[in-house]
Protein backbone atom coordinates (compact mmCIF):
# COMPACT_ATOMS: atom_id res chain seq x y z
CA UNK A 1 0.00 0.00 0.00
CA UNK A 2 3.49 2.32 0.68
CA UNK A 3 6.17 2.45 -0.76
CA UNK A 4 9.22 4.92 -0.26
CA UNK A 5 10.98 6.97 -3.50
CA UNK A 6 13.33 9.84 -3.69
CA UNK A 7 10.03 12.39 -3.67
CA UNK A 8 8.21 11.13 -1.38
CA UNK A 9 5.50 7.74 -0.57
CA UNK A 10 3.46 6.47 -2.92
CA UNK A 11 0.19 5.35 -1.85
CA UNK A 12 -2.07 2.80 -3.59
CA UNK A 13 -5.86 3.48 -3.11
CA UNK A 14 -8.77 2.35 -4.77
CA UNK A 15 -12.04 4.68 -4.39
CA UNK A 16 -15.44 4.55 -4.74
CA UNK A 17 -16.75 7.73 -6.00
CA UNK A 18 -20.32 9.32 -5.60
CA UNK A 19 -20.56 8.14 -1.70
CA UNK A 20 -22.68 10.47 0.67
CA UNK A 21 -19.40 11.68 2.54
CA UNK A 22 -15.79 11.04 1.68
CA UNK A 23 -14.09 8.54 4.47
CA UNK A 24 -11.61 6.04 4.58
CA UNK A 25 -13.06 2.62 4.60
CA UNK A 26 -9.68 0.70 5.43
CA UNK A 27 -7.14 -1.81 3.75
CA UNK A 28 -7.75 -4.35 0.81
CA UNK A 29 -5.94 -6.17 -1.84
CA UNK A 30 -2.94 -4.14 -1.02
CA UNK A 31 -4.76 -0.74 -1.35
CA UNK A 32 -6.33 1.86 1.04
CA UNK A 33 -9.91 1.74 0.12
CA UNK A 34 -11.56 5.48 0.25
CA UNK A 35 -15.05 6.01 -0.26
CA UNK A 36 -15.56 9.81 -2.06
CA UNK A 37 -18.31 12.42 -2.16
CA UNK A 38 -17.05 13.99 -5.53
CA UNK A 39 -18.30 12.28 -8.61
CA UNK A 40 -16.02 11.01 -11.32
CA UNK A 41 -16.95 14.08 -13.81
CA UNK A 42 -14.51 16.70 -15.21
CA UNK A 43 -11.82 15.66 -12.66
CA UNK A 44 -13.19 16.18 -9.87
CA UNK A 45 -12.95 13.03 -7.79
CA UNK A 46 -9.44 13.15 -8.32
CA UNK A 47 -9.01 17.04 -6.67
CA UNK A 48 -11.45 15.82 -4.02
CA UNK A 49 -9.12 12.75 -3.40
CA UNK A 50 -6.25 14.27 -3.06
CA UNK A 51 -7.77 17.45 -0.95
CA UNK A 52 -9.68 14.10 1.41
CA UNK A 53 -6.07 12.41 1.70
CA UNK A 54 -4.33 15.49 2.21
CA UNK A 55 -6.31 16.72 5.01
CA UNK A 56 -6.86 13.48 6.87
CA UNK A 57 -2.91 13.36 7.09
CA UNK A 58 -2.34 16.79 8.33
CA UNK A 59 -0.87 18.35 4.56
CA UNK A 60 -0.85 21.22 2.74
CA UNK A 61 -2.59 19.64 -0.32
CA UNK A 62 -0.76 20.70 -3.19
CA UNK A 63 1.81 17.58 -1.28
CA UNK A 64 -0.83 15.10 -2.50
CA UNK A 65 -0.57 14.72 -6.39
CA UNK A 66 -2.16 11.88 -8.56
CA UNK A 67 0.83 9.90 -9.89
CA UNK A 68 -1.36 7.53 -11.59
CA UNK A 69 -4.70 6.53 -12.01
CA UNK A 70 -6.12 9.17 -13.75
CA UNK A 71 -9.23 7.32 -15.14
CA UNK A 72 -9.32 4.56 -13.27
CA UNK A 73 -10.73 3.50 -9.35
CA UNK A 74 -7.23 2.46 -8.53
CA UNK A 75 -4.88 5.10 -8.23
CA UNK A 76 -1.87 5.56 -7.01
CA UNK A 77 -0.60 9.31 -5.31
CA UNK A 78 2.32 10.39 -4.03
CA UNK A 79 2.35 11.94 -0.72
CA UNK A 80 5.67 14.48 -1.09
CA UNK A 81 7.70 15.42 1.85
CA UNK A 82 6.83 11.54 4.08
CA UNK A 83 8.39 8.74 4.53
CA UNK A 84 6.71 5.40 4.08
CA UNK A 85 6.61 5.00 7.85
CA UNK A 86 5.03 8.82 8.95
CA UNK A 87 2.33 8.12 6.20
CA UNK A 88 1.57 4.82 7.94
CA UNK A 89 1.45 6.32 11.06
CA UNK A 90 -0.99 9.18 9.93
CA UNK A 91 -2.79 6.62 8.29
CA UNK A 92 -3.55 4.61 11.30
CA UNK A 93 -4.36 7.80 12.89
CA UNK A 94 -7.14 8.48 10.33
CA UNK A 95 -8.56 5.18 10.20
CA UNK A 96 -8.60 5.15 14.00
CA UNK A 97 -10.80 8.14 14.26
CA UNK A 98 -12.86 6.91 11.27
Amino acid sequence: MLSGTPDGTLLLVRVNPGARKSIIMGESGGRLRIRLQARPVEGKANRELARFIAGELGMKKNRVTLASGERSREKTLLLQGITPAEARERLKTAIDKG
